[in-house]
């Protein structure tokens, strides 16, 4: 192959990432661009100082994702351009695997760049403008899907060893992306039941199909059986903390139940930002376009549907698994429609631009608060009870609750659900008198009346607002202990 090939072959990726970087560029260095991603780095740095997931810090992500984010926190700076780096790589090579898949699926080259190119201008619509889990383990399953869509292929030519060797890498990739968060699984088994089928049409049988089977569950299974390994043998509170913190703790949850309305709205908001790309998709299973491979690509975006849909939550950021197969579907349609295509994906770039152009920069104030909270905790931990938890990380200071993550604390969707009691807890850390606490002017969600309750209490008893930031469509607070001198 010679270098005009190889240029030529590169092309789209080329292109892809300078499209990434321009739509994510504004935002790096960024500290607050979602308040999941902050906790994420604040874990994953204070991994490097000993702390463990599920011990130290608790959350309910796999292990996965916080060696993600570890890994990021080891270049220089305060890790927020980091993971935002390591986030725009995985997002474009993502893109280029839904390329790669649509090809497979029927779409021409300009088609399937398009589509890329699609999901990278719905990623920030739907709050993945920088590192939510789906970013990171969208790769994995869009690699999978390559594999999953070559099987009518290799069935036809007989080829069971290559079926054998695709479905070992596909199984291995849900794998994980299950680390990083659980709600692939259920497009893992899809990935293996599908390889089965095609091993099947390709001539395999008995002992075969069993070994086959055997084989790619284990490894679909083996990052999230080490993970389990690990803490099993950190010994019986170790191993109790993590089944409680990955499993058992979701299952909790799940007791609350947002209002109707407010759950309608998201859905409805998420339906409309995915309203173009669906209907793309939706032309391509009824028109049957390439048969086989569009049937697969029909069964990956119902796979991706099962957890959206009984999460039941519509957080947008629960959308973004469904681009990867939505968007492969679409593909073929832009291949036939070019024109229509290149409009929906400047549609796309406007509500993009509009959404920019009107969010508030908040992150100038939010890194000034963290310098009062730094400047004014000396030695002690400072109590972050509403806010951003990456004031942390900003303000170098130590954690006084494993229980770091504010809403876990603060709200009422996590009461009950953390194996503590939640208000004890934030009792405990106010008669530790933390030198400074960061609240708000109001609720972000319902309370956890107690734990409000007692922080409102000592802030009228032992603290004064020294300092306010504007964060969207209400201030972050810092109050100063009484006893304290304002330190500027």
């Amino acid at each position: 192959m010679n270098i005009t090939e190889r240029l030529r072959q590169a092309a789209p990726l080329f292109v892809l990432l300078l499209l990434a970087l321009a739509l994510r560029g504004p935002d790096f260095g960024n500290p607050i661009i979602h308040t999941d991603e902050q906790y994420y780095v604040l874990v994953g740095a204070r991994m490097w100082h000993g702390a463990l997931p599920y011990i130290d810090l608790w959350d309910r992500k796999p292990i996965g994702l916080f060696l993600i984010y570890a890994a990021t926190q080891r270049f220089p700076g305060d890790g927020i351009l980091a993971y935002q780096l390591v986030a725009l790589l995985f997002a474009v090579l993502t893109a280029w695997a839904i390329g790669r898949a649509a090809r497979l699926a029927g779409a021409n080259a300009a088609g399937a760049l398009l589509g890329g190119a699609a999901y990278l201008v719905w990623l920030p619509l739907l709050s993945g403008r920088a590192g939510q889990a789906p970013v990171f383990f969208n790769l994995f399953m869009a690699v999978g899907a390559v594999l999953l869509l070559r099987l009518p292929v290799l069935a036809r030519a007989g080829a069971t060893r290559a079926i054998l060797l695709s479905g070992a890498g596909a199984c291995l990739l849900a794998g994980l992306a299950i680390q990083t968060k659980y709600t692939p699984a259920v497009e893992g088994a899809l990935f293996g039941l599908a390889h089965l089928y095609y091993l099947h049409r390709a001539g395999a049988r008995g002992r075969v199909m069993l070994g086959a089977a055997a084989v790619w569950l284990a490894l679909g299974l083996a990052p999230t059986v080490a993970a389990l390994g690990y803490y099993w043998h950190l010994g019986p509170a170790a191993f109790q903390a993590f089944w409680y913190d990955n499993f058992a703790s979701i299952v909790a949850r799940g007791a609350y139940s947002y209002p109707p309305d407010l759950t309608a709205r998201r859905l409805a908001g998420i339906s409309a930002q995915l309203l173009l790309p669906a209907i793309c998709a939706g032309v391509a299973v009824k028109r049957g376009w390439h048969g086989a491979e569009v049937r697969l690509a029909t069964a990956w975006l119902g796979a991706a549907l099962v957890p959206f849909v009984l999460l039941g939550v519509y957080f947008d950021h629960y959308a973004l698994p469904l681009l990867p197969p939505l968007l492969t579907l679409a593909a073929v349609t832009f291949a036939r429609h070019r024109r229509i295509a290149l409009a929906i994906v400047a549609a796309g770039l406007t509500v993009f631009a509009v959404e920019a152009a009107i969010r508030p920069d908040d992150a100038p104030g939010v890194r000034a608060l963290a310098r009062v909270v730094k400047t004014n905790s000396g030695d002690e931990c400072p109590y972050v009870f509403i806010g951003d938890a990456i004031v942390y990380q900003l303000a170098d200071a130590c954690l006084p609750t494993a229980y770091a993550f504010p809403s876990t604390l603060a709200y009422a969707p996590e009461q009950g659900a953390t194996g503590i009691d939640e208000a004890a807890e934030v009792r405990r850390i106010l008669s530790r008198r933390p030198p400074v606490i960061v609240s708000a002017s109001r609720p972000l969600a319902d309370w956890n009346a107690q734990s409000h309750a007692a922080v409102a209490a000592a802030l009228a008893r032992d603290y004064r607002p020294v300092f306010s930031t504007p964060r969207h469509d209400y201030r972050a607070i810092v109050y100063l202990r009484n006893d304290r001198t304002l330190r500027r």
